[in-house]
Parts: structure tokens; C-alpha cells; sequence
């Protein structure tokens, strides 16, 4: 019989707990990282408000050289190896860097570059982790089950990233080192989890092709498929423009001086959005006019990041952070979906990991510039600039890209590498 719901298959309930304890534990740690370097620069190197707030876009630039550097070598990983050894070791790496970052926090060890140096090797660690993890879910479920299975593992996702941050925050303030070790152990615990899933690899027709020909050919298949292009890169400057996450340490300190715990409710409160929309989406995953609802989507995101930046109510900023975590939701949904589905299976892994770094240049170049801007003008109006440039960015991508307008429904455009599908997704003739 054939099974009518993801959760039905243990290897996925696996796969669905090994990725909410990653997402828990990496999530603690990046929050209370941007926490702890605005602190440090504040407290122990003296720097005013836009000064300390610089420090955060070049920590988001740390995070983000090992992305850049090691994308390809992760993408071919992905494809090459087995997925599941792939993802243990990118979480021991990780578990690693936790672990160092809970021993210089108990000493009150921590410097700027330490800090910049951790979450650098938290770069590289989740550079590997993200393609091969990405790719696993459609092994394990039959291709009908796939848009399920995509808005149950956001669920994992957005769960973890609302507990993730407040029990870090509320750990932190008992023992600042003490949400690093939960951090190590949860990373060890999700990598056995994966471990325990049937061997997966790729499959591959034809003689074994060299590893740096895999990557060409990877940016290959994603350049020349607009359709794939358009989702991939308006992620991409949307969320380089529209991301306030780097700025939120700013705010739960100085602006709503709401501390660390507030800092972690912050954090949280687009997740916590973004899991109930996941939640509906699990139950009745849309499959119509998908593209016009992931452009709208981003519009929103855009709209609630310009009005977040200028409240200065507690509740009002945590309500519209959850709004804008909602619009995100149904974006990712969507493009992860079309992305998925639109992708041949032994390429799975370097769209994977380019889909990724376009995800991490938007958030680590986001974080930079979001401190560029407010070294310049201050945090409200880099996060306001940044909220009007992602409505504009939607804009423009709806009319370089009418493919992603057109997109009616979920239905593969390719069957393989460019045979056209008989059920692509057209215009109506008028």
C-alpha cells in the first residue's frame, strides 16, 4: 500500500528529527553569536552603536568566505558520496566548533577575531551539511509525497528555529556557555540519526565524470534554466536586501533594550510564524498559481521588514516579524518545491549547494551589508532600505522572469536534463 503521508516512512521521521535537532542547535548558536560580538565590541572594545553594528556585517562576511570557497567541493560531495556520511561530518564539525565556543565562553576568553575565527568553521560546517541534507528528502519519499515532505521538514525547520533561539537566550542568561554544549549535543545526536537511514548516493549513468567537470556542469544546468535562475536569485537579492536578522542584536539592546532573552524571542518570532504557515501547508499544500503566490510572498516580506524597522513597540515588532517569517515561508516553500522537482536527481546535490549559497550570500552578505548601511545611517534605516529594496527587487524579477509569473503548478518543466515535459506549465492562450 502505497503511504499517503511522509510520516508514514521511518526513514523520513528520522530524516524529520535529525534536521528539527540541527536546525535547534545551529540556530542557538547563531544568535547568540551576533549577541555576543556586538557585546564584546561594545563592552570590551569600546565601540558606539554603529561601530559594534559594523562588527555584525563583517561576521556575517566570516560566515560567509567559507560558503563561497567550498560550495562547489560541497555540491560534488552531495553527489558523489554517500549523503548521509556527508552529513555526519559536517555535523561533528559543527559539534566541534560548539563545544570551543562554550569552553572560551566559560573562561570569558572571547575576543572579536576568536569570534570571527568560530563562526567561520560554523561556515564551513554548514556548507557541507546543507546540499547533502537538502538532497535526501527526495530519496526517501515518492515524488507525489515530495511538496509534503518539503513543508513537514520546514516545519522541522521552523520549529527548531523558534526554540532554537529563545532556549538559547534563556540558557545564556542562566550560563552563557551552557546553550553551546546543548548545541554540540544535539549536532552529534542529528548526525547519528541521519546515519541510521539507508545508504544514500546518487545515481549516475555512464563512465564516472572528474570532480571539477561535476561543478562545471552544475552552475552549467542552473544557468541555462531561466526557470530555475529566476527562483535561485530572487532569493537571493530579496533577502540580501530585506534581511533584518543582522540587526536584531541593535535592537533587542539599544533600541527596544529588551536584552538577550528579548533577542532570543526575536529571533524566534518569524519562525514561529513560518511554522504555522508550515503547518497549514503540510495539511493543504497549495498547487495552484504557485509562482504569482511566491512572488506576492516576497512582497510581504518586504512590506513587514520596512514596518518592523520603524516600530518601537515590544509586541508590534514581535508581530510583525512573525508576518514577515509567514511570507517567507510560502516563498521557500514554493521555490524549494519547483527547485526539487525541476531537478534531475544525480544533480540534486549541486543545485542543492548553489541554491544554498545563493541562501547564504543573502543572509551572511545581507548581515554585511545591513552593517555597512548602518554604520552609515544607523540600524532603523538600514533595515527600512533594505525592506523597500526587496518589494523593488520582486518587481523587476517578475518581469526579467515571466516564468516564475507563469508557473501554474509544481509540475516538473524537465523530465531530465533538458527534455521539455509534455505537462509544463503555460500561459493561457488568450
Amino acid at each position: 500500500m502505497e503511504p499517503t503521508s511522509p510520516l508514514q516512512i521511518a526513514a523520513y521521521r528520522r530524516f524529520w528529527m535529525a534536521r528539527f535537532l540541527a536546525v535547534f542547535s545551529t540556530l542557538s548558536m547563531v544568535v547568540l553569536i551576533g549577541y555576543q560580538v556586538y557585546d564584546v565590541a561594545r563592552a570590551d572594545y569600546g565601540m558606539g552603536r554603529r561601530d559594534a553594528a559594523f562588527m555584525l556585517g563583517l561576521l556575517g562576511a566570516a560566515q560567509f568566505i567559507p560558503l563561497f570557497l567550498l560550495t562547489p567541493l560541497a555540491g560534488v560531495a552531495a553527489d558523489r558520496f554517500d549523503r548521509r556520511m556527508v552529513v555526519l561530518f559536517a555535523n561533528t564539525i559543527d559539534a566541534a566548533v560548539a563545544l570551543a565556543l562554550a569552553f572560551a565562553t566559560w573562561a570569558d576568553a572571547l575576543t572579536l577575531p576568536l569570534l570571527f575565527a568560530l563562526a567561520a568553521g560554523h561556515g564551513a560546517a554548514r556548507v557541507f551539511n546543507g546540499p547533502a541534507l537538502s538532497a535526501i528528502a527526495p530519496n526517501i519519499v515518492p515524488p507525489s509525497l515530495l511538496p509534503k515532505a518539503i513543508a513537514l521538514s520546514s516545519i522541522a525547520w521552523q520549529v527548531g528555529t523558534v526554540i532554537g533561539p529563545a532556549a538559547g537566550g534563556l540558557l545564556f542568561a542562566w550560563s552563557p556557555s551552557a546553550p553551546y554544549f546543548l548545541s554540540a549535543a544535539l549536532l552529534i545526536g542529528s548526525g547519528l540519526l541521519i546515519a541510521t537511514i539507508p545508504p544514500i548516493r546518487a545515481k549516475h549513468e555512464g563512465p564516472a565524470v572528474h570532480p571539477l567537470r561535476q561543478m562545471i556542469e552544475g552552475f552549467q544546468f542552473v544557468t541555462r534554466e531561466r526557470f530555475l535562475l529566476g527562483c535561485i536569485t530572487l532569493d537571493l537579492f530579496a533577502v540580501l536586501l530585506g534581511g533584518a536578522t543582522a540587526m536584531l542584536p541593535v535592537f533587542a539592546r539599544d533600541i527596544l533594550q529588551v536584552g538577550p532573552e528579548g533577542l532570543g524571542l526575536m529571533r524566534g518570532a518569524p519562525a514561529a510564524g513560518a511554522a504555522l504557515v508550515a503547518i497549514w501547508l503540510a495539511w493543504r499544500p497549495f498547487e495552484q498559481n504557485v509562482g504569482e503566490k511566491m512572488l506576492w510572498a516576497v512582497v510581504v516580506f518586504g512590506a513587514a521588514t520596512l514596518a518592523f524597522a520603524l516600530s518601537r513597540d515590544f509586541l508590534l515588532s514581535l508581530a510583525l516579524l512573525a508576518v514577515l517569517g509567514a511570507a517567507d515561508m510560502i516563498s521557500v516553500f514554493v521555490r524549494t518545491s519547483l527547485v526539487q522537482l525541476n531537478t534531475p536527481d544525480n544533480k540534486r546535490g549541486r543545485v542543492s549547494a548553489i541554491s544554498g549559497l545563493a541562501i547564504s550570500a543573502s543572509n551572511e552578505l545581507g548581515e554585511l551589508r545591513a552593517g555597512m548601511f548602518a554604520a552609515v545611517m544607523g540600524a532603523t534605516a538600514a533595515v527600512a532600505v533594505g525592506g523597500a529594496g526587496a518589494i523593488l527587487v520582486t518587481a523587476l524579477w517578475a518581469w526579467i522572469f515571466p516564468e516564475l509569473r507563469r508557473a501554474r503548478t509544481f509540475a516538473p518543466k524537465y523530465l531530465h536534463d533538458e527534455k521539455p515535459h509534455e505537462n509544463t506549465a503555460k500561459e493561457p492562450a488568450s
